[in-house]
């Protein structure tokens, strides 16, 4: 089993910055894919970023040049930084990992989602 801690949400005016985190545990675990989606109400939980074990990264267009996803292994914790933030980037943000004690064996987790709110 993994267990994520989310971290960072909050309200901010447009144009200003936030910091998510989500911090991973488990024991005898091998993290693969680390990555942030999000969610408005009656909508489908879309992809914002993704990045591989190896550091390859992925982003969803509408956050391209504006969001950066990074991580630490040795914390196995994933970093969203995200600036000049826009209302449309308003949503519930979910931390989603990719582990297992073996690839075979890979399992999806989810975190519990903090709120992003930016207002105009």
């Amino acid at each position: 089993q993994v267990q994520l801690v989310e971290s960072g949400g909050g309200k901010v005016q447009t144009g200003g910055s936030l910091r998510l985190s989500c911090a991973a545990s488990g024991s005898s675990v091998s993290i693969y894919s680390m990555a942030w989606y999000r969610q408005t109400p009656g909508k489908q939980r879309d992809l914002v970023a993704e990045i591989s074990s190896g550091g390859s990264t992925n982003y969803a267009d509408s956050v391209k040049g504006r969001f950066t996803i990074s991580r630490d292994n040795a914390k196995n914790t994933v970093y969203l930084e995200m600036n000049s933030l826009k209302p449309e980037d308003t949503a519930v943000y979910y931390c989603n990992v990719v582990a297992g004690h073996s690839w075979f064996t890979r399992t999806n987790y989810w975190g519990p989602g903090t709120q992003v709110t930016v207002s105009s």
